[in-house]
């Protein structure tokens, strides 16, 4: 790095020359500000200024090639579309394809979001996420006790088939492509997603888009976990095997950094934990008895986009250059698919603020700008008013018309990787490889990330990153605009509110389905999935293994057995999980 603190740069004769000649005079004449809001704030030993990125690295004040001496360019950025992928999968970037514009978005009634999907597709958008309310993602119907006051929340409640059903209604599934953001319950829901298409008469093979399926992350970051890790680690392993036979085209997973980051850790941190998850999918399912190229060209990446710029778009550069040397050196993938990092990206929901809410506009706006430089495949920008509630109409298409202005005015999808060869971004990608390998290690020392996880090692790694930004904030050191400066008082946006009547209409629909299915054919169906459960599965060469649990879960989903059952009916097997406490 090209700055005061680097003992090992060697500068030459012309940057000395301007540090003493150009630099220094104008330094005496006008110092380096403060970067907090009060006077010596972020100051180093010396009394000199000191600059970090969001995640607290230290930024030098310039950047030239002697922060980049051994720096071979072939080996480290190659060319688009070429190993090892720095510069991006895809070798005319968004020159041929823009990058998928799929909100997410899901709330109330399935009958209330199917008219959100039709608004966004309607007024450009070309593909769907869909946000599941809380008792859903912890695998529990609206009418369980312990699902009073979250339904429809914070996503829409889907208790059954008929639920799935009414939320695609009208929507063509083989030409829609779809993400899910589900986790613990995903075979569930997923299974319930593909007999609606079934019974749309859409082919399987035909289906595209993406079940989040990351269960890991659970255990990491968001908490919305069932089961223990090891039967969970099976769950998502059945749809490694069940999609790559019977849905070639559809994401069994998308490994999740954005949760980690929402829980604060650094940028490092995400790039690092998300990427060594894959690594654990990877070994169970190689010890399944999986080919790599059978799984892995399917194997996607989310991540977070958070406010710091040039630390973003560096993150997303080192990630597909990280994944290519894993895919090639760890496991020795032979399908160019295979090391592929496709990723789609969510604007930072933990940066929005709800003092001075319409300023999110200018941050979605930025971080969205990072995440298509940095070369994403799909990404969802957040509405300015979710740090308040779910986001209205208005605020919604406004979050959608940011990406279609950078798309179609900022002339960003016009030229690959453009700040490829910046001196300052080339090294923050370097240095975040360096430090993700560094991490590697000592996950490789743990014994795997379900150890670590087990140990609680990275858990503790993002509470600490997470106080020392919070700290940072409440000092000072990080300005917020219109929360610790900038402050006045301003009349809130009218807010989409929630209330309690779609819990009693939901829970009314599931007394009517009751009375109206086979509940014995509900039961054969909830005990044969309990069976396949207890057995150890088994790849065939021909086709999936008797006891992948995919087959028994559609079963249960024709049957119109509920979440709640299904999910209740796992649990009977493999218990559930309770997180020990780190300190």
């Amino acid at each position: 790095m090209s700055g005061d603190s680097n003992p090992d740069r060697r500068p030459s004769a012309a940057a000395e020359q301007w540090r003493e000649e150009t630099l220094r005079p104008a330094l005496e004449k006008s110092p380096e500000r403060p970067i907090g809001k009060a006077s010596g704030v972020n100051l180093d030993e010396q009394g000199k200024a000191r600059f970090t990125t969001v995640s607290g690295k230290p930024v030098e004040r310039l950047y030239s090639p002697a922060d980049l001496a051994g720096w071979d360019v072939e080996r480290e950025l190659g060319e688009p579309g070429q190993p090892p992928y720095t510069r991006g999968v895809h070798a005319s970037g968004y020159r041929g394809k823009l990058w998928t514009m799929r909100q997410f978005s899901g709330f109330a009634s399935p009958e209330e979001t199917n008219l959100r999907y039709k608004y966004l597709l309607e007024n450009g958008g070309d593909g769907l996420s869909v946000a599941f309310d809380l008792p859903t993602l912890m695998g529990r119907d609206s009418d369980d006790e312990e699902s009073e006051g979250e339904v429809g929340k914070c996503g829409v409640a889907i208790d059954s088939l008929e639920d799935m059903e009414t939320l695609f209604s009208g929507i063509d599934l083989e030409k829609t492509t779809t993400s899910m953001t589900i986790n613990s319950p995903a075979s569930i829901l997923w299974a319930m997603y593909l007999v609606t298409a079934e019974r749309q008469g859409a082919d399987w093979a035909k289906l595209s888009g993406t079940l989040q399926n990351d269960i890991l992350k659970e255990y990491i970051a968001q908490k919305e976990y069932l089961y223990p890790p090891a039967p969970s680690m099976r769950l998502v392993i059945d749809t490694f095997e069940f999609g790559a036979r019977r849905t070639p085209r559809f994401n069994p997973i998308s490994i999740s950094g954005y949760h980690s980051r929402e829980a604060g850790s650094t940028a490092l941190q995400e790039l690092a934990f998300t990427l060594y998850d894959g690594v654990e999918y990877v070994e169970w399912a190689l010890r399944r008895g999986l080919e790599i190229d059978d799984f892995a060209p399917r194997l996607s990446f989310f991540f977070n986009s958070h406010n710091d710029f040039f630390e973003e778009i560096a993150k997303f550069r080192a990630a597909r250059k990280l994944w290519y040397g894993l895919m090639t050196e760890r496991f020795g993938a032979k399908n160019a698919r295979s090391t592929w990092m496709r990723f789609h990206t969510q604007t930072a929901g933990v940066s929005l603020t709800a003092q001075q809410p319409r300023n999110n506009i200018a941050r979605v706006a930025l971080q969205a700008l990072a995440a298509v430089i940095g070369g994403t495949q799909s990404l969802h920008t957040d509405a300015f008013d979710e740090a308040l509630a779910l986001p209205t109409e208005d605020a919604a298409r406004i979050a959608l018309r940011t990406q279609q202005i950078l798309a179609y005015e900022s002339g960003v999808a016009e030229v690959v990787d453009p700040l490829g060869g910046s001196y300052f971004v080339e090294r923050m990608t370097l240095d975040m490889e360096q430090g993700a390998r560094s991490y590697f290690e000592k996950l490789d020392a743990m014994g795997g990330m379900v150890r670590a996880i087990e140990q609680g090692f990275p858990q503790k790694e993002i509470a600490e990153a997470s106080y020392a930004y919070q700290r940072a904030v409440e000092a000072g050191e990080k300005i917020i605009v219109g929360v610790n400066e900038y402050v006045v008082e301003e009349r809130l946006p009218k807010i989409l509110y929630i209330d309690e009547s779609i819990r009693k209409a939901q829970s009314a629909k599931l007394r009517k389905l009751r009375t109206q299915r086979s509940n014995e054919r509900v039961e054969r169906a909830l005990d044969a999935l309990c069976r396949a459960m207890e057995k150890e599965p088994r790849v065939r060469d021909e086709d999936i293994s008797a006891e992948n649990t995919m087959p028994f879960i559609l079963d249960c989903v024709r049957a119109y057995a509920t979440v709640g059952e299904i999910a209740g009916a796992i649990k009977k097997v493999v218990g559930e999980y309770r997180e020990a406490g780190v300190f």
